[in-house]
């Protein structure tokens, strides 16, 4: 139950802030303004207390983990939000970086 939680927290970290950091994106460099600056602004927070609410109490190696999570996330934000189409090489490394995660976060210690 504790890794069932520790994911879902994970992907919802990832959507704050891969979805506020587009917000951003959007706002400014497809000049849609303010309040779209301002939503991701408040996405962006949002991700910084869901950090907080993983049950590891170690920050390093929760943003260390969350790292991978990030990449894989920002793939999979790109392919169904902005029609990106990873390569074999972007799913190898993602798989990687997820391999990764699982080690940091979940190994036996």
């Amino acid at each position: 139950m504790v890794v069932l939680r520790s994911v879902l927290l994970f992907g919802l970290a990832a959507v704050a802030e891969i979805g506020g950091a587009w917000l951003v994106w959007q706002g400014v460099r497809e000049h849609r303004g303010w309040l779209w600056i301002g939503a991701g602004v408040v996405a962006l927070g949002l991700y910084g207390f869901v950090a907080t609410l993983q049950p590891d109490a170690d920050f390093g190696r929760i943003l260390a983990a969350y790292g991978g999570v990030f990449v894989a996330g920002s793939l999979a934000w790109g392919a169904l939000v902005d029609g990106y189409r990873p390569d074999r090489w972007d799913v190898t490394g993602t798989l990687v970086c997820l391999v990764g995660v699982a080690l940091i976060m979940y190994a036996p210690r």
